[in-house]
């Protein structure tokens, strides 16, 4: 196979494996930098025609939305407005719902998709950044380099390597493994028109209360579906929306560093009491958490961030994602008109029943069981994070050179505090990068803007220190405790 770049040994390649939001967003940054060498090249891999999607922002459904007011989302930091203004420029007359109740444009998934491949552009444009649009199928060492291949047949070679590889699949429940190349099961939800198997009148069950099964309720009800909708999930716990406008972040969790997670857990509830002594709301409180978040995490052992991600995380996910008000409309109608009903409960057994199936579902509060009779089956638990280095070949194969190992909070790969993935030897190789929601165990809330634009920035730095030590001398990459 030839080499994408045929490379001389003076020359240095960055490869980004994954051109979603995170992989953009780091090339971006990382080429944009002040004095950035022009002999060095930056190749992102990515499958899809335009760089900055991913699987949130490919979304074509219209009924999916931001979830966030667009003032809050900006690729720069110091530009805080930045998508704001880039949707000033466009027409909105496709979009009659794009303000929110609380006076805020929540725009479609799609268009800020648009806004991250219009800012990456110019990049492209002028060559200081390379799309290889392929999809990268093995990341191997070869001596201080990597070979990369891809599925066109073709390889790169690379002197530093950043994964900012995809969200995994959801994983599916043990229980509906005998059913998983059924129809009417949908798995996964990010599939391009996977709900097209839902009939108007088709009873629905999903399994999950979070963002994903908000999104697939307003998807049905702006679809016209007018069947019977269960959804449930242990605690039975569904995403809010979001407070009150202009309420600032009330809460002070640095002061006195948290070494546990129940002394933690006992600051925020007296917090909770006290925000809403002086008539906030809880919101102010998440968002205090969100914003010190990464040193909230930083002063926990990782026993006690795996104890929040095994028994806090729910209830943290549906406080922190909140879903944008024209989707909390289409769930709260539905709700309201009887259409749908949320359950505390768990799974217990599915049989067929016609083209249907039987479902058996034990309530967390009475622990009575229930037979329930549904036509379709969604999922919408989450990515699978905890199985992320089975989830992709090249990940596999970097596991098995003991390059990867899973994060002991169960939250992606083990990274140390340059974003490096740590060996199963607890070394490290400074070549190689994890950027974005898969560095979370170790860097913390790492699943929404802007700390994963904060994030990719971080890696962008450290790769360009590296990209200035290697030039200079172009040793063998070290490799650090």
């Amino acid at each position: 196979m030839n080499s994408l770049v045929p490379i001389a040994s003076s020359r240095l390649t960055v490869a980004v494996v994954g051109g979603g939001f995170t992989g953009a967003a780091m090339a971006m940054h990382l080429v944009a930098s002040n004095g950035f060498p022009t002999d060095t090249s930056v190749v992102v891999i990515e499958p899809r025609s335009q760089l900055g999607r991913g699987l949130a922002y490919s979304a074509t459904d219209p009924a999916h939305r931001v979830n966030v007011p667009a003032a809050r989302m900006t690729l720069f930091p110091d530009i805080p407005d930045d998508f704001e203004r880039y949707l000033g420029g466009i027409s909105a007359g496709d979009d009659a719902e794009l303000i929110g109740r609380d006076g805020s444009p929540y725009p479609k998934r799609s268009v800020f998709g648009d806004y991250v491949s219009a800012r990456i552009q110019p990049f492209l444009d002028d060559g200081r950044i390379r799309h290889w649009r392929t999809k990268a199928i093995s990341v191997s060492q070869k001596g201080n380099r990597y070979e990369i291949a891809g599925s066109d047949g073709t390889v790169l070679v690379a002197d530093i390597v950043v994964l900012a590889v995809s969200h995994p699949p959801p994983s599916l429940p043990r229980v509906l493994q005998p059913f998983k190349d059924d129809p009417k099961l949908i798995a996964d939800v990010t599939v391009t028109d996977a709900i097209e198997a839902v009939e108007p009148g088709d009873r629905v069950l999903i399994v999950g209360n979070g963002l994903t099964s908000a999104d697939v309720v307003a998807s049905l009800k702006r679809r016209g579906h007018v069947g019977q909708i269960t959804s449930f999930s242990r605690r039975g716990l569904r995403s809010r929306g979001h407070g009150p406008v202009g309420q600032e972040p009330f809460g002070d969790f640095l002061s006195e560093p948290f070494t546990s997670a129940s002394k933690l857990l006992h600051k925020v509830r007296h917090t909770l009491r006290e925000a809403e002594e002086r008539g906030l709301t809880w919101h102010s409180v998440v968002d205090a958490l969100r914003a010190q978040g990464k040193d909230i995490w930083g002063n926990l052992p990782v026993i006690e961030r795996g104890r929040v991600a095994r028994h806090l995380r729910p209830v943290w996910d549906v406080h922190r994602f909140r879903i944008a008000p024209q989707v909390e409309a289409a769930v709260e109608e539905l709700i309201a008109s009887g259409q749908m009903n949320v359950r505390a409960a768990s799974l217990i057994s599915i049989t067929r029943i016609g083209a249907g199936y039987r479902v058996m579902l034990r309530s967390q509060r009475t622990s009575v069981l229930e037979a329930l009779d549904v036509d379709v089956i969604v999922v919408t638990t989450g990515p699978a994070h905890g199985g992320i280095l089975q989830s992709q070949a090249l990940l596999r194969e970097l596991e098995e050179a003991g390059l990867l190992q899973p994060c002991p909070t169960g939250l992606g790969i083990l990274v140390d505090a340059r974003s490096n993935p740590v060996a199963t030897s607890g070394e490290s190789l400074n070549s190689l990068f994890i950027a974005g929601p898969l560095a979370r165990g170790t860097f913390g809330e790492l699943m929404g803007l802007p700390q994963v634009t904060e994030h990719a920035i971080f890696v962008a730095e450290r790769v360009r220190g590296l990209v200035d030590e290697l030039r200079i001398s172009h040793p063998a990459p070290r490799v650090s405790k």
